[in-house]
């Protein structure tokens, strides 16, 4: 049995992009937070 993959019109192989992007690291979100956390400690600090 031929396993279909799943792709874009363009080409782009959904499961390899999803693959991809769970080992690029922090999402934006994150990051965001992880500044956040940094300034509130900082302001705390002072």
């Amino acid at each position: 049995m031929e396993t279909r993959r799943k792709t874009t019109i363009a080409g782009t192989d959904i499961e390899e992009v999803k693959r991809l992007n769970a080992r690029s690291g922090l999402t934006y979100n994150e990051a965001k937070l992880i500044l956040a956390q940094s300034y509130r400690a900082k302001k705390r600090m002072n």
